[in-house]
């Protein structure tokens, strides 16, 4: 049987590291990087925890599988998926769960090698026909940061509009009325894009208010490089906004270099607000204020969700909306 050591030493990490990352100790802070590769590591070891030996056993071993929108390198590009499926494993794996994953590659969804399974997890917006593919292996479907039909699927979901609704209010407060924005957009199938929620409610808090400035809407890829591309085309304008909000904190990195080499300071001259809340954000000069997005809960819940169906078969689907938090760092600033 494997051991802590034996995981240790494969990974690269300290035993105490690899302890505390297994039995879930919410007070490690480390990447979500360095947590994927020791749960790869246990898996193939087949490790298991004292506390997961000791439970009693499930009446029916469940075997599920795992669609992903992005593929494995938009993951690395933008955490915030990476965090959900995650989650999704480490609940698997402390319920003793089978776990297939399918990732996109070349656009297109492959189910060639699922067979057999229970459940399938949804993470991100798939177009309909791959719906319609996975309803061919199973009738029970969760999604996870999408809902297409809530009278039909469990899902679960973060509020957007409440969120960008803090983050507006936020700026507003700070006297903050020319705002810009740097995002991306959803990708469904080639050729066919779809404007992200966050843009979404974004215009409509501006348009509310008669102060959004179309000029002032920079949209790309959720990638830090785009983050950076698009903050440097914002700075080619003839005035740039007092703040802008950021789709992604990995893209934010990115508008925050830009910034730097035009010496531009922040918050002195212009506020920045990100979404998700990666390690890194609270490590940037100056400190990130951005959007805390519960996204490896989102993925504990979904898992959660699927069991509860498939034991109990209950028909009338349920929708869990995951709230948000609004952390204030140095980056925003009052004007006056």
């Amino acid at each position: 049987m494997a051991t802590i050591r034996d995981i240790a030493e494969k990974s690269g990490f300290s035993i105490a590291t690899v302890s505390r990352v297994l039995n879930h100790d919410t007070t490690l802070s480390v990447s979500d990087q360095t947590k994927e590769r020791i749960f790869k590591v246990s898996e193939e070891l087949n490790y298991r925890t004292l506390k997961e030996r000791s439970a009693k056993t499930e009446k029916k071993k469940f075997r599920l599988g795992i669609t992903l929108f992005h593929s494995e390198k938009d993951e690395i590009n933008d955490p915030y998926f990476l965090a959900i499926r995650l989650g999704i494993e480490k609940e698997c794996m402390s319920k003793n769960i089978d776990l297939i994953k399918v990732y996109r590659r070349n656009d297109h969804l492959d189910l060639s090698s699922v067979n057999q399974i229970d459940g399938m997890i949804v993470v991100g917006r798939i177009p309909p026909e791959e719906i319609d593919e996975i309803k061919k292996l199973t009738k029970f479907i969760t999604f996870v940061d999408y809902s297409p039909d809530e009278s039909a699927y469990d899902s679960v979901v973060i509020d957007f509009q409440r969120a960008m609704l803090n983050i507006l209010n936020h700026l507003m407060e700070l006297n903050h009325r020319e705002i810009g924005f740097i995002g991306g957009v959803l990708h469904i199938r080639p050729g066919e894009t779809l404007m992200d929620y966050r843009e979404k409610a974004f215009r409509e808090y501006l348009n509310s208010r008669n102060i959004l400035n179309e000029e002032s809407i920079f949209i790309g890829q959720f990638t830090t490089e785009d983050g950076y591309k698009l903050m440097k085309k914002a700075l080619e304008q003839p005035k740039l906004p007092t703040a802008f909000v950021i789709a992604s904190d990995s893209m934010a990195i990115g508008a925050l270099k830009a910034l730097h080499q035009h010496n531009v300071r922040v918050p002195e001259q212009v506020s920045l607000v990100g979404f998700n809340d990666i390690a890194a954000s609270n490590y940037l000069q100056p400190s990130l204020s951005t959007v805390k997005v519960y996204t490896e809960f989102m993925g504990e819940t979904a898992v959660e969700l699927m069991i509860e169906r498939l034991n109990t078969k209950r028909s009338i689907p349920k929708k869990v909306v995951v709230p948000t938090e609004l952390i204030k760092r140095e980056s925003t600033v009052k004007i006056h």
